[in-house]
């Protein structure tokens, strides 16, 4: 089964070492990998000459033991990249899926609107039913009042022919009256055979007038149903007028919500350009941290540079007696030592030395380790993807800055060491030209090497100061980008949240807009509806007016009739109470 593995070593001294152990940290299980609960170690084979910290394979077999092992690097570079392809696709799919989330959402809304508005329409048009219903109820009374008042009028109209049938009878009976009158002069009076036709006559005439009483009576009804059927209507009229003055506040109100809508979506649009603005400038921002990190990598491999060309020098002051430092010792003092004392000097210098010599040595092995883990990230990084190319750059600052620090620490090493090389040179001189082991040496012509030494570390600071100030603009960028990000994050969101709500607002403004077109098709409908039922409302009013003015003639001449038969009869009641004898004597 293969593992993930890190490799632990007991450290020891400034160099380190130990058997090195594998300390497993996931395993593979198909195409997915898991943790391994724990701290399960295995022992590493002799083979494994890894660093410290550095990420392996392990294949184990079944009894645990170590079967094949290899440089984690490309394994962890193809399981990023795969990863990284993963995470790329879920977030294409969590964008498509909030995409259709959005869509379903806006979908949705736009059902809910569209229900509402059905809704209302429904409701609506039950009113508009109900309206017309009472409304044809009324028209259908009006029709019925209408058809009696007919029908009265035609009765009236064959009352009246039957009174003009029988004004013209009287006509003809008084004519005949006139002829028997004029007989009457040579008659002494009238027959009773004459006298009982005249007032025949006359009692059919005087039933023959029509009475006016109960048709008065239904005209007085027809106006009482037509003036209900007019205030009825005149209400309908005063409540239209009051829909349409609130129809039209309500559309002056949407007037005002939609201009206020609109400033909000330029509102919204001028702030989805401050956004993409900071996008731009968190990208250039990117662009110059990359560009700063280039430029610290180079004053890294520099200052490297100076820092070897320093510890060449110094190895030139170890392998030429031709070179040295400035003179450190005085001659004049040592020559007026006692020899026992200037023996223990020197026999102190050379333990000094030694001590010194060890923990120098010790520094530059770990020196040496620091630089060999700079190499490896350094080829890393040439192979990694843009990726993984950030994290081992941050990773490389850290060790360039260990590697830097223990470097300066060993500047000043190094030259104490070579100070006290070159004192205890002079010492062991003097000592043995005391005891006369040597003769007198020539003076030599040395070249003397501290202002070189002195240019070279000014040169190494300046370069130091020079990476420092470099890191320290990657960190305030660093910290610019990343208050960018949150600046951003947040904008986005509220940008996010604020279409929601303005698209919102917006379906509201539809459904509201929708609505007032109902209501105004709802106020033309009932209005084209009154205009004709008013019309026949004043045609009955006036007809009922014309039959009024008809009625009163008709009464007016039946009074007239009536007096006029009054009259005949009282002329006929004298002639039946005059002399009859001329009538019987003929």
């Amino acid at each position: 089964m293969l593992y993930l593995a890190e490799v632990q070593k007991k450290s020891g001294g400034f160099i380190g070492g130990g058997k090195a152990d594998f300390k497993l940290l996931a395993c593979q299980r198909g195409d997915t990998w898991t943790g391994v609960p724990g701290e399960e170690v295995i022992a590493a084979p002799d083979d494994a000459n890894y660093n410290a910290g550095a990420l392996v394979m392990v294949e184990l077999s079944n009894n645990r033991q170590v079967q094949r092992h290899y440089d984690a690097g490309r394994p962890l570079v193809g399981i990023l990249q795969n990863f990284s392809n993963q995470a790329k696709k879920s977030k294409s799919q969590e964008e498509e899926i909030d995409q259709w989330k959005q869509s379903l959402t806006f979908q949705s809304q736009e059902l809910n609107r569209r229900e509402l508005e059905l809704e209302t329409r429904q409701e609506q048009v039950e009113q508009a039913e109900a309206d017309l219903e009472q409304l044809d109820a009324q028209r259908q009374e009006i029709e019925a009042s209408q058809q009696e008042l007919d029908t009265i009028k035609e009765d009236l109209d064959r009352k009246h022919e039957e009174l003009q049938g029988a004004w013209d009878h009287l006509n003809g009976e008084v004519r005949r009256f006139d002829e028997r009158q004029e007989n009457a002069a040579q008659q002494a009076g009238l027959d009773e055979t004459q006298i009982n036709q005249l007032q025949e006559a006359l009692e059919r005439l005087t039933n023959a007038v029509t009475p006016t009483e109960g048709v008065r009576e239904q005209l007085n009804l027809a106006y009482d149903l037509v003036n209900q059927q007019q205030a009825t209507l005149a209400e309908r009229q005063q409540s239209l007028e009051d829909q349409q003055r609130l129809l039209e506040e309500r559309r002056q109100q949407l007037q005002q919500d939609h201009e206020a809508l609109t400033e909000r979506w330029h509102q919204w649009h001028d702030a989805e350009s401050a956004l993409n603005t900071r996008r731009a400038d968190l990208k250039f921002q990117q662009q110059l941290l990359l560009s700063k990190q280039a430029n610290v990598q180079g004053l890294s491999q520099q200052l490297q540079s100076q820092s070897n060309l320093y510890q060449q020098v110094y190895e030139l002051l170890n392998t030429s007696d031709k070179v040295r430092l400035s003179n450190k010792v005085d001659v004049g003092a040592l020559d007026a030592l006692a020899l026992e004392e200037l023996q223990k000097t020197v026999s102190d210098l050379e333990k000094d030395l030694e001590k010194v010599s060890r923990f120098v040595n010790d520094q530059e092995e770990e020196l040496t380790l620091e630089q060999q883990a700079i190499d490896e990230l350094q080829q890393k990084i040439e192979q990694a993807n843009e990726f993984d190319r950030l994290q081992l750059a941050a990773e490389l600052t850290d060790e360039q800055d260990r590697y830097q620090m223990l470097n300066e620490t060993l500047v000043g090493q190094r030259r104490n060491l070579l100070e006290r090389e070159e004192v205890l040179s002079q010492h062991q001189a003097v000592l043995r030209r005391r005891q006369g082991l040597a003769a007198e040496e020539t003076p030599v012509n040395v070249v003397d090497l501290e202002p070189i030494l002195k240019q070279i570390d000014g040169s190494r600071q300046q370069t130091s100061e020079t990476l420092q100030q470099a890191e320290a603009e990657i960190k305030e960028i660093q910290a610019q980008i990343e208050a960018l990000k949150q600046e951003i994050e947040q904008k986005s969101n509220e940008q996010t949240t604020g279409r929601e709500e303005l698209k919102q607002q917006d379906g509201n403004l539809k459904t509201q807009e929708a609505e007032v077109g109902v209501i105004d098709g709802r106020i033309q409908l009932l209005t084209e509806l009154l205009a004709p039922l008013q019309e026949k409302a004043d045609g009955m009013r006036q007809k009922l007016d014309d039959m009024t003015a008809s009625l009163s003639q008709v009464q007016e001449a039946s009074d007239y009739q009536l007096q006029a038969i009054a009259e005949v009869k009282q002329l006929v009641s004298t002639l039946a109470a005059g002399d009859p004898s001329p009538a019987v004597s003929a």
